[in-house]
């Protein structure tokens, strides 16, 4: 973990836990760069991902020399899985937890996956208390999670080969509170942007410091993975985190939880279910008032096609009137008090809705906004 310097954990009122900036940050400037304290796969049967690193594997993959079901992107990925994420324990389990889910039915797609982070987690109890310690202590109520989940993911976990997990023991209890923690600090790594298709997860990932980001339906930050351009780094999977606009000392740093074109009623949603909480952001208490109608209308408006100039031109003096330098909108338009948000910070690309951060200040290239999901550059005086 780097920068922390910039960043402190501090308690927010009505939102728990919370990233605060210690100084003024600039536009793209970097304030995180994060390393997992594990990984683990989100698919069940995977030959595209390497298992250690999850690059996209180029050439022929390398197996596991005890499973059939793990492949690695070199032989140096796999010396290194060998000896930390993938260890006999964990080969032997995972085998077993696939040929468990190719004999049962009762197990969804979700709960498969769920199988596999507790895997890594008692794995990481092992190879690493420390980190384990780190992970108990992140935010997560096991009441969050259902109790027939934990009975059934526990039990199945249980007929596993047995491990000494030493001081933390194996208990119905420990399930619990690992599920909690996965389920609201969890991020997914994406696969490739192909505009042609609906962007899956290729893993997930839990990150000591970054999992203390809330979120906002206009964040003043996003996250940069650049796992498949890092190519000759094992760092290859940290996450990045960059500043939106100027941020001034004292200032709550949020991300957004999903791709920011998210109507109210969809985000609201996906919150609750996901997370545990309605949001209240100053776009959330706007949109409340309106009408599917209008949120449908306002949709519509952001996908039309803002070539003509007159048009343009009349948005942008609008637009001046209201925004500071923090990018924040201080006399609002109550019906649309984001519509410079999305102008100025949503890439335009067919199907991404992805995030645009200015390159770091102090790159050759920092009018240069790049996009998190599609990777796309454009100039910051051309939006």
């Amino acid at each position: 973990m780097e920068n922390n310097q910039l960043l402190k954990i501090s308690e927010i009122e009505g939102r728990g836990r919370g990233i605060v900036a210690t100084q003024t940050l600039k536009p793209g400037q970097i304030i995180l760069k994060d390393s997992p304290l594990l990984l683990y796969s989100a698919s069940v049967k995977n030959s595209t991902y390497c298992s250690n690193c999850f690059r996209v594997i180029l050439q022929s993959p390398i197996p596991c020399s005890w499973c059939t079901s793990s492949f690695f992107c070199t032989s140096n990925c796999q010396s290194i899985a060998l000896s930390s994420s993938h260890t006999p324990w964990v080969c032997q389990s995972l085998t077993h937890l696939r040929n468990t889910f190719s004999s049962h039915n009762n197990l969804n797609v979700d709960q498969q996956i769920q199988a596999f982070f507790l895997i890594s987690a008692y794995n990481l109890a092992v190879i690493s208390p420390s980190s384990f310690r780190v992970l108990l202590s992140l935010q997560g109520d096991s009441s969050f999670v259902s109790e027939s989940d934990v009975l059934l993911l526990h039990s199945l976990v249980a007929t596993c080969p047995s491990l000494n997990l030493g001081e933390f023991g194996f208990s119905k209890e420990l399930t619990a509170a690992l599920l909690a923690k996965d389920k609201v600090n969890a991020f997914g790594l994406m696969e490739p942007f192909e505009a042609d298709r609906e962007r899956g997860v290729r893993a997930y990932g839990i990150y000591p410091m970054a999992s203390f980001f809330n979120h906002d339906c206009l964040p003043n930050a996003c996250r940069f993975e650049y796992v498949d351009t890092d190519v000759n780094s094992r760092s290859n999977t940290d996450m990045v985190v960059r500043v939106i606009h100027d941020v001034p000392e004292g200032r709550e740093i949020c991300l957004s939880y999903f791709p920011v074109n998210f109507k109210y009623s969809e985000r609201q949603q996906r919150l609750k279910e996901d997370y545990g909480f309605t949001c209240n952001c100053d776009r959330c208490v706007v949109e409340a008032n309106w009408s599917d109608g209008e949120d449908d209308a306002m949709d519509k408006e952001g996908e039309e096609n803002e070539d003509e100039a007159e048009e343009d031109e009349e948005m942008e003096e609008d637009v001046d009137d209201e925004v500071n330098v923090n990018g924040e909108v201080e006399e609002r338009d109550q019906d649309f008090p984001h519509a410079y948000f999305f102008l100025r910070y949503m890439c335009n690309r067919e199907n991404c809705w992805g995030t645009l951060a200015p390159l770091p200040p102090d790159a050759s290239l920092s009018s240069v906004m790049e996009c998190n999901v599609c990777g796309n550059l454009s100039k910051s005086d051309e939006l």
